[in-house]
């Protein structure tokens, strides 16, 4: 399960407000790269491909490759601005160790 909180929904839906297609889906992944080996990806798609998973949070279908949810299952995705910079800050549960920027993560063995 993924679940967005109150502020990293009001900005998934500001910054999908910009997208060409109002139907596009939310879409969370994993790939890798950084500096602790997997990376977040987001982005907004416009194809649900036949496997993928779909859950909804604060109102908001994201959208997730079975075979990457085993990297973020539990994964709350939070946004914050602060003096430093804003921006999306990702608390995964399956994460033994994050990078300093948030963004980049390995997982427990």
């Amino acid at each position: 399960m993924i679940h967005l909180n109150k502020p990293a929904a009001i900005e998934v839906i500001r910054l999908k407000s910009k997208h060409p297609n109002p139907n596009a889906l939310f879409r969370l992944g994993v790939e890798s790269s950084g500096c602790c080996g997997l990376s977040y990806t987001m982005a907004f798609d416009e194809t649900l491909n036949p496997d993928d998973l779909v859950y909804e949070s604060e109102g908001i279908q994201v959208a997730i490759n079975p075979e990457q949810l085993k990297y973020v299952n539990g994964l709350t995705l939070d946004y914050s601005e602060d003096l430093m910079g804003g921006g999306f800050r990702f608390h995964n549960p399956n994460a033994s160790q994050n990078c300093s920027c948030g963004n980049s993560f390995s997982l427990r063995e």
